[in-house]
């Protein structure tokens, strides 16, 4: 047999010209180079020629490592990297502070890879690291006060920093499929309430038989409330009937409200 390192697969190579002609216009009207789906296997050189784009999309290749030359792409909003096999992220990331959307999702990322000037992009509005080999988060991400969604999904977190999910603006978290000690407590503890939804109606506002039918779900409820002598608080809502009462099936003008 012949000895050497096995090589592994040669990706594709991008020219400038295939650059170029893989430029589109974003949805905002900026321009978006997209070289997703490409077999790419290196960062291609030549795309720093085009760094005045607005995105760039290089999600499902085969790229290891991305060079400390990304900070060249000063005008990015938008950065899609997942599905990859990145390892690590240069600390350079954190030069991109026009940067809303960033994505790195399915990669090799570990918590002692990831580079803490993540913390610098302060006007991020979306993060994804679901799907890497996270087994904790920097607290220092909690300084990202423009958040509005962070995906934490199919990691080996056991918890999930305070700073992180107290974040002013943040909407919706996932932490999926994470291995917390407690998935109760985990989600009680979390500012983002995660119940199910939730259908008040004003007495006033129903018909006379389905009033009489919620009135009865809250005589039973209270009766076995009574019986089992709970040592849980009991709810009140005095001029609501019962949340999630079986009047929802019939009032389609009902409010809805759902937390994430």
């Amino acid at each position: 047999m012949p000895k050497g390192k096995a090589k592994g697969p040669k990706g594709k190579k991008i020219t400038l010209k295939i650059a170029k002609n893989s430029i589109r216009i974003a949805l905002d009207g900026g321009l978006r180079l997209d070289l997703s789906k490409m077999g790419i296997t290196t960062f291609p050189k030549c795309i720093l020629k085009l760094a005045d784009v607005d995105e760039l999309d290089l999600s499902r290749n085969m790229l290891k490592k991305i060079p400390s030359t990304i900070q060249k792409f000063q005008n990015l909003r938008w950065l899609d990297l997942h599905s990859n096999q990145l390892e690590d992220l240069p600390e350079a990331i954190g030069s991109l502070q026009k940067l809303l959307y960033l994505n790195i999702s399915n990669n090799k990322l570990t918590t002692e890879n990831l580079p803490e000037d993540l913390s610098l992009l302060k006007n991020l509005r979306i993060l994804n690291l679901g799907l890497n080999c996270l087994d904790s988060i920097p607290t220092t991400l909690g300084s990202l006060k423009e958040l509005k969604e962070i995906g934490l999904f199919d990691n080996a977190l056991t918890t999930i920093p305070k700073s992180v999910k107290n974040l002013p603006n943040l909407k919706k978290l996932n932490a999926e499929r994470n291995p917390f000690p407690d998935s109760t407590e985990e989600v009680q503890d979390d500012s983002i309430k995660r119940v199910e939804t939730l259908y008040l109606v004003q007495e006033k506002d129903l018909c006379s038989s389905c009033l009489e039918m919620c009135q009865n779900e809250r005589d039973k409820m209270n009766m076995l409330t009574n019986k089992t002598q709970s040592s849980s608080r009991k709810l009140s809502f005095p001029l609501l009937l019962t949340p999630n009462s079986p009047a929802k099936d019939n009032q389609e003008w009902r409010l809805k409200g759902k937390d994430l």
